[in-house]
């Protein structure tokens, strides 16, 4: 199905063939097992750690999966983890999800690093997911709301030394590792990335469809596989579903050679009717590379869709044709590829001064200064925060506020410099976030309600005041907060008005608090934030990272820091059409 959406409007969806995400998510190179991230490798790099892996990319099927569904099929998706030497798993990633089927073919992979010399056990678990969880993300479903249908297990090297470079795997159930009873099979296949920075933007279209429906017209979309070296092949997007259409024009699809490999590489593109029930129809099928696509384009010719028949009969010819409306080759530059050309990373900080911290005297305060030297919350996430963002940020000097105190003059403020300054609002460095903090402790009272629409303002007119001057700059602001929020929708218009600058916003969580409103902000459900008025955000520009996960251990700081910000800074370079140039600024560099 499409998206991550266990739905029909979710299967309708289209999946694969969006701007090329720059990274992985899960990526911790000290691990040796997860996917990739620009950001985090860039800044494990660059403090001497080098760890040589080859990228890989794992792609799944299954077959004759147990049906646990009662009016309909099992919606099965793929979760993969890494086991570790304590026998602990690790989550690498997980598939989208397929409607209504036993026999899902997934087109979401799932990268990992492989390194020879190390045995890399991976645990595979295939869940149904349950309708009630529809419009939910993948990655923010709750494995225990799902129904197991079995997992298996392998040996990264056993996949990657055969010849066609794919493992057939029996399921198993969880408490019954000798059960004779067949709960299917999942086949896994890797393939080595592809390192280009080549891409392709296509927008499809066809005419004369094959109806396939009885009472309306077909509802057409199309799934593109790459034919791999063992003669199969492998699905590396569909468009979105078009309802009732023999004459569809999709979305532009843009895929990167990551994904077709090269120009010359066969792909075979399948037209089906979708169906609710998982039963999509096959209207028909073509095989062209992406060559043969751009001449479809140059030439303005479409090509006939075929419908296979028996071994021994030749493919019917349909009258149904595909055209290719527009093929334009691009480059998608990677974050690493802006950073070290000179576009700068700028810092900004904001610390939560409300009184749901608790009274800074007592221990159980988030804000307590402990005698013997002990970091309180506050100063775990500013000293293990500003290990990251000291390492990005050019000049190392960083706008400081706080917000929700009552400051010396009396009055609440919801956004006064933490250095207590009048005129400047920048501190030297991490050890000057720190000084600044320890001492507003002393000379601001904590007081409330907490509202971040300051805060985030003042920020975004510094980002909006810098495109007067150049373009080679990006602004990043982290909030660090208790998580009690009271301006949910003055923080929401702030943040749309902000989606058009280039700029960020990393929400630290300190503490034990709920953090729903923090989720909500941070917009991973697939919908973007709206304003009091209406307006869309241009697009997510909030990463909110609760620090209790960093701290048992869940994600390094890096990976939990850095986890979106590739993404949000390449969705705004790439919207302007902002290329990496050469300035004369150098890329960060280690004091």
């Amino acid at each position: 199905m499409g998206g991550c959406f266990s739905d029909v409007r979710g299967g309708q969806q289209a999946i694969g063939g969006g701007q090329e995400r720059p990274f992985e998510a899960n990526s911790n190179p000290n691990n040796g097992v997860a996917g990739q991230n620009d950001a985090v490798q860039f800044f494990h790099r660059a403090r001497g750690l080098h760890p040589l892996f080859t990228q890989l990319e794992l792609s799944f099927s299954a077959s004759n999966l147990i049906d646990r569904d009662i009016t309909s099929k099992s919606d099965p998706m793929v979760v993969v983890f890494a086991k570790k030497r304590d026998g602990k798993l690790q989550e690498l990633g997980r598939t989208e999800v397929i409607l209504n089927s036993l026999n899902p073919l997934w087109i979401n992979k799932v990268t990992i690093a492989y390194q020879f010399e190390m045995v890399q056990p991976l645990v595979f678990y295939v869940y149904d997911v349950d309708t009630k969880f529809h419009n939910t993300p993948v990655q923010m479903l709750n494995l225990k709301d799902q129904d197991f249908l079995g997992e298996a297990n392998c040996v990264l090297s056993e996949i990657v030394t055969k010849h066609s470079r794919s493992l057939t795997l029996n399921l198993r159930g969880k408490n019954a590792r000798r059960s004779m009873r067949n709960l299917g099979t999942l086949t896994v296949h890797a393939e080595e990335t592809v390192a280009s920075r080549s891409a392709v933007e296509i927008v499809f279209r066809c005419s004369n469809l094959t109806n396939t429906d009885l009472f309306s017209k077909s509802d057409p979309f199309l799934r593109i596989s790459r034919v791999v070296e063992s003669g199969g092949y492998v699905p590396i997007c569909k468009t979105e579903a078009i309802d009732n259409n023999l004459n569809p024009i999709w979305k532009p699809l843009c895929l990167s050679m990551k994904q077709f490999g090269s120009k010359d590489n066969p792909l075979i593109i399948e037209c089906f009717d979708f169906n609710a029930n998982g039963n999509h129809v096959l209207i028909g099928k073509i095989q062209k590379s992406v060559a043969d696509l751009e001449k479809l384009c140059i030439e303005k010719i479409g090509a006939n869709f075929v419908f296979p028949l028996s071994h021994r009969h030749p493919d019917k010819v349909l009258k149904g044709q595909l055209y290719v409306d527009r093929f334009l080759e691009k480059e998608q530059f990677s974050f690493v590829d802006y950073i070290s050309s000179g576009f700068e990373l700028n810092f900004m900080v904001a610390v939560d001064f409300t009184a749901s911290n608790g009274d800074p005297r007592n221990r159980d305060s988030l804000h307590y200064i402990d005698p013997s030297g002990r970091l309180n919350s506050y100063q775990q996430a500013i000293m293990e925060a500003g290990e990251v963002i000291h390492f990005y940020d050019s000049d190392k000097r960083f706008p400081a506020w706080g917000f929700g105190g009552r400051t010396m003059n009396g009055g609440v403020s919801h956004c006064f410099n933490l250095n207590g300054s009048a005129t400047s609002f920048e501190v030297e460095g991490v050890e000057g976030i720190m000084a600044a903090y320890a001492s507003a402790l002393h000379n601001v009272s904590l007081a409330g309600p907490t509202l971040f629409g300051q805060v985030i303002n003042n920020a975004a007119q510094i980002a909006g005041d810098s495109l007067s001057h150049h373009n080679n700059k990006y602004y990043v602001l982290l909030i660090i907060t208790d998580g009690v929020l009271t301006d949910i929708q003055e923080t929401k218009d702030a943040l749309v008005r902000a989606s058009d600058l280039p700029f960020s916003i990393l929400i630290v969580g300190v503490g034990a608090a709920d953090f729903t409103q923090m989720e909500i902000l941070d917009a991973d459900n697939g919908l973007r934030l709206e304003s009091s008025t209406g307006r869309v955000a241009t697009r997510d520009i909030v990463q909110f990272v609760p620090m209790r996960e960093v701290q048992s251990g869940q994600k390094c700081v890096a990976e939990a820091l850095l986890e979106e910000l590739p993404t949000q800074f390449l969705t705004y370079m790439r919207s302007r059409d902002i290329k990496p140039g050469t300035f004369s600024s150098a890329p960060p560099q280690i004091s």
